[in-house]
């Protein structure tokens, strides 16, 4: 089996019981989903192609590698993949009490560290919880290795290649090469999905020119790492605290893609530069709600950059670096704190922060426990959230014979941070959601009434420069 690199191994060691490691993800489905169907799915389509889904993290016993994959001998599928049903009425606040519940409960890593939790009766269809550990792979992989599950219709989706043994020599290998072929097909598919959605939502997942050249990243990379290790702390705030055991989420009804581009058209700025300055602006909202000052208030979010191409076969594992946003909370005015979003966004476009955080972040799996653990107190201490935006298709795709309406992620909060806000784009519509620590932010659906208040603002802008 292969080995960890060490970033994964860095997200592995993270683990901690106030800030679990784990990717969650909620898919929510227009009708009922066939339990079996989707088993079978994720047997032949997940389980089959990509080792780690079947293989737990083991001491590897070789110098400088702590750990790596190792097949599990006692998989079960069954214990992955559950069925159960929401309990009356099974709307959105008894499914974010339920996804609440599975973000604070850690997954056993004596197993393959994923599962899936089929629930019936969520608003007149389905819901798929999602729980795969961060050493696997990060959100972007994970996405396309979501979408390699599904089909463009419902006749599509069904579509699963047999993958037939033969007792003959050689036929294990043309089996398993039938299986590769498969994967690296829907991978592609996949990724050209992905680059759809991206350019629907103007992604800063992507700021980041891949393509430049070793020299000029070599250049700006010393100032980089300097401007990196001397950031000043961010303020303390509500926001910012000693975590615990107890994680809250929560997301938005999903706005209109087209309402937040004709903001972006009027105002001259992008998708994500709207999203993120009414995100601030509810941020804003909260913190004068708890009688905290805001006046020339900023503080930062590690904002996640994917580092890897999205054409071609899927790569499982964790390509990405982090650069810090800051955010002009100070700001009331909505108009002047969506252009001053903007100024900041475009000036981190070009900076390789991202490949110096990524370096960072593998140091942390190949350094002593007391170092990685200062290292990752450094991250905690320069921002207080993490916010990352992941394009999703931009037409509806179909799973196991069920068109999924609308689906969210939240990735952990790295460095021990209590705050987590997602973007996520899906045929038309933009979905925000936050991921909090109780006992720092008891009451998430605030922030979310700000998003709507702040949201509402600046299409009010709109209709006053449309006029």
């Amino acid at each position: 089996m292969s080995n960890l690199s060490s970033v994964d191994m860095a997200w592995y060691q993270m683990e901690d019981p106030t800030n679990l490691m784990m990717v969650t993800g909620v898919v929510l489905f227009k009708g009922p989903l066939d339990i079996d169907l989707f088993r079978r799915i994720i047997a032949e389509r997940l389980v089959a192609p990509y080792a780690p889904f079947r293989s737990t993290v083991a001491r590897s016993g070789m110098p400088g590698i702590p750990y790596r994959w190792e097949r599990d001998p006692h998989f079960d599928l069954d214990y992955h993949v559950r069925h159960v049903a929401l309990p009356e009425p099974g709307d959105q606040a008894v499914l974010e009490k339920m996804v609440s519940e599975m973000m604070s409960t850690a997954l056993d890593l004596n197993r393959p560290p994923w599962q899936f939790h089929v629930m019936d009766n969520y608003n007149g269809g389905s819901a798929v919880l999602v729980r795969l550990h961060h050493c696997i792979a990060d959100g972007i992989a994970l996405i396309r290795v979501l979408l390699s599950l599904t089909g463009e219709t419902a006749e599509a989706s069904l579509e699963i290649p047999p993958v037939k043994k033969v007792k003959k020599k050689g036929a294990l290998d043309r089996a398993l090469k039938a299986v590769v072929d498969t994967v690296e097909t829907t991978g592609k598919m996949a990724g050209a999905v992905l680059k759809e959605g991206q350019a629907a939502l103007e992604d800063p997942a992507y700021l980041f020119e891949i393509g430049s050249s070793a020299a000029r990243i070599a250049a700006k990379g010393t100032l980089a790492t300097a401007k990196l290790l001397l950031m000043p702390p961010d303020p303390k705030t509500p926001l910012k605290g000693k975590l615990g055991l107890i994680k809250l989420a929560s997301w938005s009804r999903p706005v209109s893609l087209a309402d937040v581009k004709r903001i972006g058209r009027v105002t001259d700025s992008k998708v994500n530069d709207v999203l993120m300055a009414a995100m601030t602006g509810a941020l804003r909202r909260y913190l004068e709600g708890h009688h905290y000052k805001v006046n020339r208030l900023n503080f930062r979010a590690a904002v996640p950059v994917n580092l890897r191409p999205l054409d071609g076969p899927i790569k499982l594992g964790n390509e990405f670096g982090l650069v810090f946003l800051s955010l002009p909370v100070g700001i009331a005015d909505p108009l002047e704190r969506l252009i001053e979003v903007k100024r900041r966004m475009d000036e981190i476009k070009d900076s390789p922060e991202a490949i110096v955080a990524f370096g960072i972040l593998g140091m942390l799996g190949v350094t002593p426990t007391q170092l990685s653990d200062q290292i990752v107190n450094l991250f905690g201490t320069k921002a207080t959230a993490v916010a990352t935006n992941v394009p999703g298709p931009q037409r509806p795709i179909f799973l196991a014979g069920s068109e999924i309406d609308n689906l969210m992620f939240w990735v952990p909060q790295s460095g021990k941070l209590g705050l987590g806000i997602s973007i996520l784009s899906y045929a038309g519509k933009v979905t925000l959601g936050v991921s909090v620590d109780k006992g720092l932010i008891p009451d998430p659906q605030r922030i979310l009434d700000g998003f709507y208040e702040e949201f509402d603002a600046l299409m009010e802008l709109v209709h006053q420069a449309e006029e």
